[in-house]
C-alpha cells in the first residue's frame, strides 16, 4: 500500500467514524492546558485531523493547541503509526503475535513464566496450575493491548471445573503464572507488572534495530499498567532514566506515584542494558513484522517478554508536563525512511 492510498484511506475513515460525543470529551481536557473557548479548540481539532493525521486524542495529549504550525509538524500520530503499520509490516505474520498460544511458542525461551491453554487443558491440569502458582493472571488467547485480563487467586478458585468453565466463557482462556518483578519496579506500583514498552525498527536490509521510543509504563489502581485501565507512562533515556513526569489518559501528571509516593523523574530502570541485548534478538525473530511495540517486564533475573504489538500505540512526551515542545516524528522518519 502506498502512502497517499494509505493516507486517503484514513481520512475516509475518519469522516465516516467522526462521532460528536468525542469531540466535545476531548476538548473539554484539552481546557485543563488551554483558555480557548471549545467552539475554537473543536475547529482546531478537526482542522489538525486533516492536517496532520492526527487522532482527537493524540491532540488532546500531547497538548497541541498549545503548539504552533512548525511545532505541531514535527509530532507522531496514531494514524500515522497505523500507515507504518500498513506499509512495512506483512499482514500474514500478524498470526504469529496475536495468536498467545503461537507467540509463546516462538518465543518460549524469553517469556520467562510457565502457562496453560484452558481450551485444551482438563479441569485438573488447570485447577493444579492455579494451586501451584497461587496467583494467576488469565487473558484471551488471540487479543493485544491489555484488554479481556484478570488476576485470580487459588483460594477462590476450588472447584477446578467451574474455574475452567469460567475461563472459557469469559474468553480468557491463556492462564498464566504471575510474574515477580524487580524490587526496584514495585517501588512504582507493586499492585502491577510495570512494563516497558519498547517501540523498535528493523530494517532487515541492513539487519539493523532502531529504538523509536522507551517507554516505562506504571500502574496505579488496577492490575494491569496500561493507558486505558488508568495507568501512567513516561519516557525513558538511552540509559533507562525517566526523563519526564508520569502521565495517564486523562492528562494527569505525576511528579511522583500517588499510591507509593515513589519519584517518577530521575527513576532507573533495572537491568536496561539487559533489556537493549534482548530487543537486538526479538526483533530479528519475525522480520515480515518491522514494527512492534514489544512490552518487556523486569523481574529480579533479568527482563521478560510479555507480548509483541505489531500495531503499537504512540508515546511522545507531554509538553505542559515535560517542557519539550517538537514530536518523535523526525526520531521516526530517520530510521524508517518515509
Amino acid at each position: 500500500m502506498s502512502q497517499l492510498s494509505a493516507r486517503v484511506g484514513y481520512l475516509l475513515n475518519r469522516a465516516r467514524r467522526l462521532r460528536p460525543g468525542n469531540l466535545l470529551e476531548f476538548a473539554t481536557q484539552v481546557q485543563r492546558v488551554s483558555r480557548a473557548p471549545k467552539f475554537v479548540i473543536i475547529a482546531d481539532m478537526l482542522w489538525c485531523s486533516v492536517r496532520y493525521e492526527m487522532g482527537f486524542r493524540d491532540y488532546a495529549v500531547w497538548d497541541i493547541r498549545l503548539l504552533n504550525a512548525r511545532e505541531r509538524k514535527t509530532w507522531m500520530t496514531h494514524p500515522k503509526s497505523n500507515s507504518i503499520t500498513k506499509l512495512y509490516n506483512d499482514p500474514a505474520a500478524y498470526r504469529r503475535f496475536e495468536d498467545k498460544v503461537s507467540f509463546y511458542g516462538e518465543f518460549a525461551d524469553v517469556i520467562h513464566r510457565e502457562w496453560i491453554d484452558a481450551r485444551t487443558a482438563t479441569d485438573d491440569e488447570v485447577g493444579a496450575f492455579v494451586a501451584k502458582h497461587g496467583r494467576v493472571i488469565a487473558k484471551p488467547a488471540a487479543s493485544e493491548g491489555g484488554s479481556g485480563i484478570s488476576v485470580y487467586s487459588a483460594d477462590e478458585q476450588a472447584d477446578a471445573a467451574a474455574f475452567r468453565q469460567r475461563l472459557i466463557d469469559a474468553d480468557q482462556t491463556l492462564v498464566e503464572q504471575l510474574l515477580a518483578q524487580h524490587e526496584a519496579m514495585a517501588s512504582l506500583y507493586p499492585d502491577s507488572v510495570n512494563t516497558l514498552r519498547m517501540i523498535t525498527y528493523y530494517d532487515p536490509d541492513a539487519d539493523t534495530m532502531h529504538l523509536l521510543a522507551a517507554v516505562l509504563r506504571i500502574g496505579n489502581g488496577a492490575s494491569i499498567d496500561n493507558f486505558a485501565s488508568g495507568g501512567m507512562f513516561t519516557l525513558l533515556d538511552e540509559h533507562g532514566v525517566a526523563l519526564y513526569p508520569g502521565v495517564d489518559k486523562n492528562s494527569n501528571v505525576y511528579r511522583t506515584h500517588p499510591v507509593t509516593g515513589t519519584a517518577i523523574v530521575g527513576f532507573a530502570v533495572p537491568k536496561y542494558d539487559e533489556v537493549l541485548v534482548l530487543l537486538e534478538d526479538i526483533v530479528r525473530r519475525i522480520p515480515q513484522v518491522r514494527y512492534v511495540g514489544w512490552d518487556i517486564a523486569v523481574t529480579p533475573d533479568g527482563p521478560a517478554v510479555i507480548e509483541g504489538n505489531h500495531n503499537s500505540s504512540v508515546f511522545q512526551p507531554k509538553p505542559s508536563a515535560s517542557g519539550v515542545r517538537t514530536g518523535l516524528l523526525p526520531v521516526y522518519k530517520a530510521a524508517i525512511g518515509f
